[in-house]
């Protein structure tokens, strides 16, 4: 259609100029830290961390991701992602998410590709946010200036000294609600809660995360514990997350004011599909460097919506603090013990707990985050 006769011509916008500016390179490392200290949790015993870093450049500037993962997923970012994602549109990282769930076919999407794929998929993010020059969570449409989170850590593997230290030191950080580990031992665990009560007062929220290390009817036996002797109010996989019934059943029988939460080892929307359908959460987890990414992060918000269920973001607070202020149904942010340590030792830019929060900084263009080369390059693999 023509132009009306002296209309103002339009300037292009920033967005128009740099339309079709192609994906030029992909790099993958990995980087893996060791652990301040042994940690293990119901299941799981660890003593170091892979962090997956992804750069990908266009146009001059470049993008940073990563997620926690196997470094098998740096060579998969690496070869088969790079493959089908070099040569597409930096501004439409939807596009080169589909292309990279194809790709992963025959290797199989959940588990190590997924994460692969999730840590191409926010640098793609985070480089169109550089691109047009917006904060990553402005380019999202923020909902919220500020993102509530939890210390999480308390490792079965920590006496009831470490325990309390380091429970009682987000308490005062002005974090209001704490998470710990239980299920190595079932019957130390009510004495470890309690010494958690103990050091973080009764002001501050207490939550338990089994990782799904009890049977259905010891969890319900120790829901009930945990409730009556210390106020916990958030039991986290008390059973496996696959066990759909037995999450169900907890959920109905836990006591009133106790949120039955799972869905970090969620891949892929037809997981969370499947464990909303059960009915079997009060709160639905998801972790955006194993679910695929921002793309697919975005998707399982506006499913959660659909259930009015809350959502929980897993972890990864660099990444996950401009992410969620832009989710509806977001009511809280995990703030790792793990990953909150490797993301200062990595990266330039990291966010720090403000009155329980994490605020995105609104000043910097996409994630805000800088890889401190001559830092990292001693834990690269």
């Amino acid at each position: 259609m023509r132009a009306l006769e002296g209309s103002p011509r339009r300037e292009a916008s920033p967005a128009q100029t740099r339309r079709d500016t192609p994906i030029e390179h992909i790099d993958a490392r990995a980087f893996t830290i060791p652990t301040d200290a042994p940690e293990a949790d119901g299941t799981l015993s660890w003593n170091a961390t892979t962090a997956v870093v992804v750069r990908a450049r266009a146009g001059g500037t470049v993008g940073l991701g990563f997620s926690y993962a196997h470094a098998a997923a740096a060579a998969i970012a690496k070869s088969v992602l790079a493959e089908t994602v070099v040569g597409g549109d930096a501004l439409s990282p939807p596009a080169a998410w589909s292309r990279m769930r194809a790709a992963v076919r025959n290797l199989g999407y959940p588990g190590v590709a997924s994460s692969a794929i999730a840590a191409v998929d926010v640098a793609l993010w985070d480089l169109k946010a550089r691109l047009l020059d917006l904060p990553l969570a402005t380019l999202l449409g923020a909902v919220r200036a500020e993102v509530p989170i939890y210390g999480s850590g308390g490792f079965t593997s920590y006496g009831d000294a470490e325990l309390a230290r380091q429970l009682a030191g987000w308490v005062e950080q002005g974090i209001p609600r704490v998470k710990m580990k239980v299920g190595s031992e079932p019957a130390r665990d009510p004495q470890r809660v309690r010494a958690a009560r103990a050091a973080i007062g009764d002001a501050t929220e207490l939550f338990v995360d089994a990782n799904g290390a009890y049977a259905r009817k010891l969890a319900l036996r120790l829901a009930d514990v945990f409730a009556a002797q210390s106020n916990v109010t958030w039991f986290e996989e008390p059973v496996s997350s696959d066990d759909l019934e037995g999450l169900r059943l907890l959920r109905d029988r836990a006591p009133a004011g106790m949120a039955i939460a799972a869905g970090e080892y969620g891949y892929d929307l037809f997981y969370f599909r499947r464990m909303l359908d059960a009915g079997a959460v009060d709160v639905l987890q998801a972790d955006v460097t194993r679910c695929g990414g921002v793309t697919q992060m975005l998707e399982i918000a506006a499913l959660c919506s659909t259930r009015a269920v809350p959502l929980s973001a897993h972890t990864s607070p660099s990444i996950h603090a401009h992410v969620c202020a832009s989710l509806v149904p977001l009511i809280h942010l995990e703030y790792f013990h793990d990953h909150a340590r490797i993301e200062r030792m990595l990266f330039d830019g990291v966010l720090e707990p403000v009155a329980g929060t994490l605020r995105p900084d609104l000043s910097r263009p996409g994630l805000g985050l800088e890889l401190r080369e001559q830092d990292a390059v001693r834990y690269e693999e």
